[in-house]
């Protein structure tokens, strides 16, 4: 991984607009569950300000997946036994064979709401995203046969509300498996909703020393929007 992110610069193309699969490297691939939780949260909720309202019970990930907090872990980087409210944490799912279980609330955001507090105040804890793909980048790369691998992304194109979603990225043009060129000049779109449900897979390739732990991601199909 290191040695591709190495060549990103040496001579990277464009590429045409297309719609294709897209990976997302694990140093990345957080960012996806970040809006998930973030869409979760009860501010969000009360305020109706989320892609993701009244979400409870629906179907927001593939069933293969599960979001799970467990703030108590030892020897992980985010580990709390008290929210900012100074209510206990505990272990739970927020999102539980793809279906959403709880919203991220603190004392305040579960009283907008008339719930009780998850003890999330000041944020989630240690958050772990299931893998359902035995492998890491490179298998993935493999399985995926056709499209893009993104290693870098820039600018803050996510409307939190709509969940519209377009960033420029750097990545790797990918056929028959294996990684072609470096490319630039992208952007990728899509809708937090569709990207989200359209995951297939998430790897292995999991970095430890993050507060929510989960590996790449292959993502369906994204629009790429490149040279005209």
């Amino acid at each position: 991984k290191a040695a591709l992110l190495a060549q990103q610069k040496l001579g990277a193309r464009s590429l045409p607009s297309q719609k294709c699969p897209v990976i997302f490297t694990s140093r990345l691939s957080g960012g996806l569950f970040a809006q998930l939780l973030g869409a979760l949260g009860g501010s969000r909720q009360y305020k109706k300000s989320t892609f993701l309202l009244n979400s409870i019970d629906q179907i927001v990930i593939p069933e293969s997946l599960s979001l799970f907090e467990q703030p108590f872990a030892k020897k992980t980087l985010g580990a709390k036994a008290f929210d900012r409210d100074g209510v206990l944490k505990r272990e739970q799912y927020f999102v539980k064979d793809g279906r959403v279980k709880s919203y991220v609330m603190g004392q305040y955001s579960a009283n907008q709401l008339g719930l009780k507090t998850t003890a999330n105040a000041g944020g989630t804890n240690n958050v772990s995203v299931t893998a359902n793909f035995d492998g890491g980048l490179e298998a993935m790369i493999k399985a995926m046969g056709k499209g893009l691998v993104v290693t870098e992304l820039m600018g803050q194109g996510v409307n939190a509300t709509t969940g519209d979603y377009s960033r420029g990225a750097l990545g790797f043009w990918v056929e028959n498996g294996e990684i072609q060129y470096p490319v630039s000049g992208l952007t990728i779109a899509g809708n937090l909703k569709d990207m989200l449900l359209g995951i297939e897979h998430v790897g292995t390739d999991i970095d430890q020393r993050s507060n929510l732990k989960v590996g790449s991601v292959l993502v369906n199909q994204m629009t790429i929007a490149g040279e005209s």
